[in-house]
């Protein structure tokens, strides 16, 4: 069975093809990207411009063909917190599926922490113990807790990586001053979030995903794509200090030519960094298992479990590593930005 995965988020439009089996594990066929930066489009009142929404209906034609042409069965479509928060998602929403036929679910905060973290665990299996995974997006950062399938607690904090640097972070490069406030503001909103957190259970293994966690693990020395999925990559606490006075005085140009970063994530590269830093001091953690499953695969396993051929949700059985605890295999407006396909 051939899925497609489309999601929409705040600085990309990020579509993935895979082969999905009840039972089995979800292997990717081709991963296809494209800037939208949607939550540039946003006017004084919190809308999405008529600009962003003309970008939006022509990316999600444009995938949706794609996903048609790789033969997906079905198409599995949802946007995070751009869309959840524009004042009018539900116009934006309707026009997006009567042009293109394209429903796009709406995730809460909460739902995308519960799948992202139903993917670590099923990444890392039953032996890894209780898991503490953070997750940091364009809008938000979310924040997870527990020793099973579904976590105790899920959080989702308003503290993503763009929303930072759009707030926070005009300046480019930013000021130093203007960095040590924001970190200040960051451990005083984490007080109550890690505290929380930590009343679940001392974790035995603590997690990082998203694209901004890998980033920031591969300027930190971390082994790069290329190496693939299944080498252990680590983000350590003193590492992202000695990179957050490294890049906090580059432009944001200057920050696209580092190996790992895209153009288009340059500029939130130091606020995702600061929201990673002040984290990991928030929850006492030294360092950070890059996982390289998140919301996606979380969302694909979640359909294998509980859709196919009518199936029970399996909670019994452990994830692809759980005897050694090590990862397992795991026509309108143009598009904003250049469509980039990888097949592995």
């Amino acid at each position: 069975m051939r899925l497609g995965v489309l999601d929409v988020g705040s600085n990309t439009v990020h579509l993935l093809v895979v082969d999905a089996h009840r039972g089995g594990h979800p292997m990717p066929m081709s991963s296809t990207k494209a800037a939208l930066r949607l939550s540039e489009n946003l006017d004084s009142a919190g809308r999405i411009t008529v600009e962003g929404a003309e970008r939006l209906i022509a990316t999600v034609a444009e995938f949706a063909s794609i996903a048609e042409t790789s033969r997906c069965v079905e198409l599995m479509a949802f946007a995070t917190s751009a869309l959840r928060e524009a004042a009018n998602s539900d116009k934006v929403l309707a026009r997006v599926r009567a042009e293109t036929g394209v429903d796009l679910r709406v995730l809460s905060g909460v739902d995308e922490a519960r799948s992202t973290f139903l993917a670590v665990r099923r990444w890392y299996g039953w032996s890894a113990g209780r898991i503490l995974n953070l997750d940091i997006g364009g809008g938000s950062l979310e924040m997870t807790s527990g020793g099973d399938e579904e976590p105790d607690l899920a959080l989702s904090l308003q503290l993503g990586a763009g929303r930072l640097t759009r707030e926070w972070l005009r300046e480019d490069p930013p000021g130093k001053r203007r960095v040590a406030v924001l970190r200040d503001w960051l451990d005083a909103e984490l007080v109550v979030p890690a505290k929380q957190l930590l009343d679940t259970g001392k974790p035995d293994l603590a997690v990082g995903t998203s694209k901004t966690f890998r980033s920031l693990a591969r300027l930190t020395g971390a082994a790069p794509s290329s190496a693939g999925l299944r080498v252990r990559r680590t983000l350590t606490s003193s590492g992202l200090r000695q990179l957050i006075a490294f890049i906090s005085r580059m432009t944001a140009s200057d920050r696209a030519e580092l190996e790992g970063v895209s153009s288009d994530r340059s500029q939130q590269l130091v606020a995702g960094a600061l929201v990673a830093e002040a984290s990991m001091r928030a929850l006492s953690l030294d360092t950070l298992e890059i996982c390289p499953w998140a919301l996606r695969e979380g969302l694909i396993l979640r359909k294998l479990d509980t859709d196919m051929n009518g199936g029970p949700r399996a909670t019994s059985s452990p994830g692809p590593a759980a005897e050694t605890g090590r990862p397992g295999p795991g026509g309108g407006a143009a598009l904003s930005g250049p469509i980039e396909t990888v097949s592995p």
